[in-house]
This record gives structure tokens, sequence and C-alpha cells, in this order.
């Protein structure tokens, strides 16, 4: 039986996550919609796709209703600021994509009775009060904080996400993603993978944010999508967490990066920012239940194709 051919509507289609996830689309064949207001997606991500007939780039802010002409089978709300310099930089814009602009995705699917798929977030957890996080977890959130645009944000959507399922039986799907990497990200992006790379090959001092023993885990993008394509054809409509369940401390995080970059950079510290967690890392057990997903690029072979890509960027700008 031939595959069936969809048309995937991915918000945030220009953006890191958004970009990689309508190149796979297209290889397996499907029609893509990408939506983007280029805040911080930009159309250098998807140069190598706009020349496919089966690929439409559209500047649009989700935030405002958005229409599709004919069938639509999928929707993938990946629409929103995710590093915390520049959610802080637009923080009413962060509330409406995660509020509007996730009705207005909603509302898209109901009509065309689409599949609706929510990128949520690890910050939904904000400073756990466990270890690693279950999706069973609500979290330990300060409303009113700095951070609280994104992660408030992300709570609200989720919430939507669920009320549209249970009220009017859209078929949805929540991700929580914890921290990914990988090529495309904005050498200037602020989070600690893109900061340490980009500060290393520049030989520039490695910025630490307290004193180093907060703990992350990092998932490669390509683990990423595939956890995403397992989502989508999986029938789970409560949260997953997506993520690599192998925690470090960000101060070995910087050794690491140093020993392959052969930088000489020396390393900085800095004051800790407004509610930044002490630890983030993912249980994935529901992932490997319901979908059969675990991550498989190991930290060594997705930072030296991380810092290949960062290379080649940095001497463009030069």
């Amino acid at each position: 039986m031939a595959k069936k051919l969809k048309h995937i509507l991915v918000t945030g289609g220009a953006g890191f996550l958004g970009s990689h996830l309508c190149e796979r689309f297209l290889g397996q064949g499907h029609h893509v919609t990408a939506l983007d207001n280029f805040i911080t997606g930009s159309r250098a991500n998807v140069r190598h796709l706009l020349g496919q007939g089966r690929f439409r780039l559209v500047k649009h802010d989700i935030s405002k209703p958005y229409s599709v002409p004919g069938p639509l089978d999928e929707i993938l709300h990946f629409a929103s600021p995710a590093s915390p310099p520049i959610y802080l930089r637009y923080p009413i814009e962060t509330m409406d994509v995660g509020s509007r602009g996730t009705q207005n995705c909603l509302e898209l699917a109901r009509k065309k009775k689409a599949v609706f798929l929510f990128a949520s977030t690890s910050e939904v957890y904000g400073d756990p009060l466990l270890s690693p996080q279950r999706e069973s977890h609500w979290g330990n959130v300060n409303p009113v904080g700095p951070r609280s645009v994104y992660d408030e944000a992300k709570r609200f959507s989720e919430a939507l996400t669920m009320a549209y399922h249970r009220r009017h039986g859209v078929d949805t799907r929540i991700t929580r993603i914890f921290n990914t990497y990988g090529a495309r990200m904005d050498v200037e992006d602020g989070r600690v993978i893109p900061n340490f790379i980009s500060q290393a090959l520049q030989d520039k001092p490695l910025t630490i944010y307290g004193d180093g023993s907060q703990t992350r885990s990092y998932c490669y993008v390509s683990d990423l999508v595939s956890g995403i394509e397992k989502m989508l054809v999986s029938s789970v409509h409560e949260p997953v967490n997506l993520g690599n369940p192998n925690e470090m401390t960000v101060t070995d995080l910087a050794k690491v990066i140093l020993e392959m970059t052969r930088s000489k950079s020396r390393i900085v510290r800095r004051a800790l920012p407004v509610d930044d967690p002490k630890v983030r890392c993912p249980d994935i057990s529901r992932a490997k239940k319901e979908l059969g997903w675990a991550p498989r690029v190991s930290l060594e072979e997705g930072l030296g194709r991380t810092i290949e890509y960062f290379r080649l960027e940095l001497a463009l700008r030069r």
C-alpha cells in the first residue's frame, strides 16, 4: 500500500527545530507549509528547501488567525522564542504566541480535523522539586518572575490543548522538549551550548552563570525530530518528555567543549539569572513505553557535528 502523503503546517518553520522538521517531512514526500514571523527564525535555515514544489514558506505571525485552503493533516506549533535572552527581549510576543497563537492553531486543527502537536518545554517544571522530572510533576514555577513569560505561556498552552481535546475532540499531542542542540542554532542564541561553542571557537572566555554545579541534559536534534515523528503517529494525548537523560553539570560541559575545540579560552563566572533551575533531566520512561523512543546520538558525536557547523558559520561572519 502506498504511503499517504500529507499536508503539514509547521509554525516557527524557519526556526532551529522547525526547519529540521520541515526538512524531515519533505524528505518523506509530504507537502509542508512553514509559517514564521522571523523574530528568531531565519530564511537561511530553509533556503535549501525553497526550490521544492511541495514546500511553502509564509511570513505570518500565528498570534493572528491563519487559514489554509484545502485539506490539512497535521499542525505542529513550534513558534516561540526559546532562548532566555530572546524571550526576555520579547516578553509580550512570547506570551501572545503561547496563548493567542496556540488557540489559533487549535481552532484551525478543529476546523480541518487535523492532528495538533504542541511543542511544550521542560521549563513547565520550573525549578523542579524532584529529579529526574516525570510528567506527573506539576512543577515549581514563579508565575511573575522574568522567566514566567515563557514558562507560563507554555503551561497555559498545555492546558488549552487539553481543553480542546476534551471539549472538541481535537486529536492533540503535547511534547515537553528538554535541551536540544545541533546545526541551525544561532551562534548568538544565548543558550549554553551555542554560547560555549561560539566562545570557545573564538578563544573568548566561556561564561558560566552561577557556580556551574547546576545540571542539564542535552538531546541532539535528529533524535528529537525522531521523537516528534513517533508522537505524531501515537495516540498519546498526555504530555510526553522528549530529551536525553544523561545529566551533567554546566562546568563539565564547558570542559568537554574546551577539549573538543582545543580552545585557549578560560572560564569566567557571572551571577546566576533569576529563577534559573538547579537541575534539569528528563525521565523518559513514558516515551520509551508509549513511543518506543530513546535518544541514540552520544554527546560527543552531536557536539562534534555542532562544532563543525558553528565553525563554518563563524567563518562566514568574518
